[in-house]
């Protein structure tokens, strides 16, 4: 499945009943209670799954009774009033907290078989990478191809089944992948239960090979191809790691590229330039995407599930086929 639902209310209808589920009505019991906190969290989905910010999303919402019909909006929101709702709603806890919901409402026995984790790079600005590589350096005559020094940095592990992500970290880029395994792995434990961990040889220490096989009870499939190259003959340090070596499941390991769908789906769908400016607002937008993604996932995955359920086992034209739909339906 590389692919996500492309209607908007069905995406505020399931940000609606997530979002009722997990966050109070309100923040305050003293709050001027014009707007509840789930009606501000779909706006904030709402403006990534329409790639605007915050006037555009009030602009689009406007003119779309329709769409606020979906979650009983009556009233637009002033766009200062999202920016704040903002910093309360994708705050680490809360946006965990979503992230875990959306997780339990596709994954119903809280175990999966495989996993996979990557982290990527987001663009800061909208400068245009054309105009980047004609701008050429007047000493040395080169084509000039890096755009920033430091850049928004995502991690996640994803369901390689249904391109869920399970969990997520941001941080700011350029920064070493191997330190961050341990925290990510940490956070989608906490969700569900994983049987295998794929990962590129950016993760690939000892450490990390300990922590998910002895301490999470997790088979980790990692490419021992960390440090400097040494002949084949010379053992690896650490079991796990000569382990890999000699018995690596490349088989079970191509699946890994399924988390790099993931993060073309979000960059596809949603973009890859984040309009924030500062380093935390940089990081609840990056928290608010990955959301976004699981939401749109949830409806493909319901419609896939339903699909499923109306396989046909006999001919199209046999009675028994039509009376097995009757029952379903």
């Amino acid at each position: 499945m590389s692919k996500i639902t492309k209607s908007p209310r069905k995406v505020a209808v399931a940000a609606y009943k997530i979002a009722k589920s997990t966050l109070p009505q309100y923040a305050h019991r003293y709050s001027p209670k014009k707007f509840t906190q789930p009606q501000l969290f779909i706006c904030l989905v709402l403006k990534i799954f329409f790639k605007t910010d915050y006037r555009g999303i009030v602009a689009i919402l406007s003119d779309s009774p329709d769409l606020c019909k979906s979650f009983d909006l009556v009233k637009i929101p002033h766009f200062t009033t999202l920016q704040k709702a903002s910093k309360k709603l994708l705050c680490l806890a809360v946006a965990d907290n979503l992230l875990k919901a959306t997780v339990d409402s596709v994954i119903k026995n809280n175990a999966i078989d495989l996993a996979a984790i990557d982290s990527t790079g987001l663009d800061a600005s909208y400068i245009s990478r054309y105009f980047v590589r004609r701008r050429r350096s007047k000493r040395y005559n080169l084509w000039e191809d890096t755009i920033y020094r430091r850049w928004p940095k995502l991690s996640i592990i994803c369901d390689c089944s249904n391109h869920l992500i399970l969990s997520a970290i941001t941080t700011r880029g350029p920064s070493p992948d191997i330190n961050q395994f341990r925290k990510t792995l940490k956070q989608a434990v906490d969700k569900v239960e994983i049987e295998k961990i794929l990962a590129d040889a950016g993760y690939d220490s000892q450490g990390n090979h300990e922590y998910a096989r002895e301490v999470q009870q997790i088979e980790s499939i990692i490419p021992a191809r960390h440090g400097r190259p040494t002949l084949s003959d010379k053992p690896l340090k650490g079991k796990y790691r000569e382990l890999m070596r000699n018995n690596f499941d490349k088989k079970t390991y191509g699946q890994r590229w399924q988390v790099e769908t993931v993060f073309s789906m979000i960059k596809r769908n949603f973009g890859s330039a984040l309009r924030a400016k500062y380093y935390w607002s940089q990081c609840r937008e990056m928290m608010l995407m990955v959301l976004t993604h699981n939401l749109a996932v949830i409806q493909l995955a319901k419609k896939l599930f339903y699909r499923a359920l109306l396989t046909p086992f006999l001919p199209v034209n046999s009675r028994r086929f039509h009376w097995f739909v009757i029952r379903l339906t």
